[in-house]
């Protein structure tokens, strides 16, 4: 049903609820779907760890000896080689990647090197003929320069770590490895990775801690309105389940994808980059039939527009929209950093990682690195907090009150992302950007905390890979 301008409620068509109904239900399939296969995926959780007992291994290397124990523990690389041998005992129906399993032999090398040897000659069987000269040099025990050591390594796509472990093997000394000429970034890096989170986190449950006790005290400032668009649930139904599910994450996505790699090869443009322009077009694509439904149903309502328009972008002034989403991005981050630790400890590879951050954390290419974050810090937040918190929250809201369609908003934003590892934190990440759009009646508060949101993932994705 959608609102009457009386404040009764008009009935839908039926066929308009039959199509609803239809929508939902294979939407609700799609997606029951979706979330078992996405424990069948991998998650970017295990890479991640893996990065940062590797920088920890690297950012060690530069700190000297009365420092290194109290900072970084006995032994990092002892530490980081029994992570990999965990993985390759853990993962016998998936084998290790090649690259981890060359670092592990060359981590190997120290104690016990004719293991290491072996690995080499058993890497060196399974690998192609572009990587075996560098294992040849390995096991020659070769000293060669810099230069020459990058041709070898190119085709490995190394990380920083195996650079470094390869350098100090076929090197001339430890001076000229990566480690020493870098040691202030590394140490940078790993501040911005475990130092920086802790004050944030601090912070962050601080503003929580007053907000809520402002909110028992019943001190905090009264909610404005919160106006949205004169649809009904079968409106926003059909939006949802009919526009962004079953034709932009199902009907749309095939079509792209038969058509875009051929245009994309015609621009002769780098592999990375052609990838990162198609996951971009195919985002674009995925928000086109939503968005252009919500328009024909907008531009159908007789209803005046208020003060603001229907979705209440209300942008000005923009520091305090940008106070707002900063302050909520500070206190969502220990709810989520807590779900994560509490999944982490309870649920054993869970799976189910959103693809996008391995994209991020495994290129290169700063180009379709930054396709990445135009689709992630820009689009997704402009789509998502128009459908999820310009519409589907106060249209809920009309009918269940805003703590609820805060609530339910919120699910139904966690179910879309089709990972079942992650809903309990985007259910409280959307809990919180549902909030922020209620208290203060600004959707474009909203958008901004989820465009910080992501873009501080990103920054962590992008300062482990470098």
């Amino acid at each position: 049903t959608r609102p009457s301008p009386g404040g009764g409620a008009a009935p839908a068509p039926g066929w308009k609820l039959l199509l609803a109904l239809i929508c939902l239900s294979l939407s609700l399939l799609l997606w029951f779907n979706g979330l078992l296969d996405s424990l069948r995926r991998p998650s970017v959780a295990d890479a991640l760890s893996l990065r940062q007992l590797e920088l920890t291994a690297l950012a060690a290397e530069v700190v000297p000896d009365p420092l290194r124990i109290s900072l970084f523990g006995e032994d990092p690389r002892a530490a980081l080689a029994r992570e990999l041998q965990r993985r390759e005992g853990a993962d016998a129906g998936s084998p290790m990647p090649l690259v981890q399993r060359l670092e592990l032999a060359l981590l190997e090398r120290g104690g016990r090197p004719e293991l290491m040897a072996d690995r080499l000659r058993q890497l060196e069987q399974q690998v192609e003929a572009p990587r075996r000269p560098l294992l040849q040099a390995l096991l020659r025990g070769e000293r060669l320069d810099g230069e020459l050591q990058r041709l070898l390594l190119s085709p490995w796509q190394p990380s920083p770590m195996l650079s470094q472990l390869v350098c100090e093997q076929l090197g001339s000394g430890a001076a000229a490895c990566p480690a020493s000429r870098s040691g202030g970034r590394l140490l940078l890096q790993l501040a911005v990775v475990d130092v920086l989170p802790l004050p944030l986190l601090l912070l962050g449950g601080g503003l929580l801690l007053r907000q809520l006790w402002l909110l028992r005290q019943r001190r905090l400032p009264p909610a404005p309105p919160l106006i949205g668009p004169p649809l009904g649930l079968v409106d926003v139904t059909l939006l949802i389940a009919g526009g962004f599910v079953l034709l932009g994450e199902v009907v749309v996505p095939p079509l792209l994808q038969a058509r875009l790699p051929a245009l994309l090869a015609g621009l002769s443009l780098a592999g990375s980059l052609q990838q990162g322009l198609q996951v971009l077009l195919l985002y674009l694509g995925l928000m086109a039939a939503p968005l252009l439904i919500l328009a024909l149903m907008l531009g159908a309502t007789t209803e005046p527009p208020p003060p603001g328009g229907w979705l209440q972008w209300r942008w000005r002034p923009p520091l305090l929209a940008l106070q707002r989403a900063l302050a909520g991005v500070l206190m969502v981050l220990p709810a989520v950093a807590l779900c994560g630790w509490l999944i982490e400890r309870l649920w054993h590879n869970p799976g189910g990682s959103n693809p996008l951050l391995d994209l991020v954390l495994t290129s290169s290419d700063p180009w379709a690195l930054l396709c990445y974050g135009f689709t992630a810090t820009l689009l997704a937040p402009l789509f998502e907090e128009t459908l999820f918190r310009g519409v589907l929250l106060p249209v809920l809201a009309q009918r269940w009150g805003p703590r609820l369609a805060v609530l339910a908003s919120a699910a139904v934003f966690a179910l879309a992302h089709l990972s079942l590892s992650e809903f309990a934190p985007l259910l409280v990440l959307g809990i919180g950007l549902g909030t922020l759009r209620w208290r203060s009646g600004r959707l474009g508060a909203s958008v901004l905390m989820h465009a910080l949101w992501n873009g501080f993932t990103l920054l962590n994705l992008l300062v482990l890979a470098y």
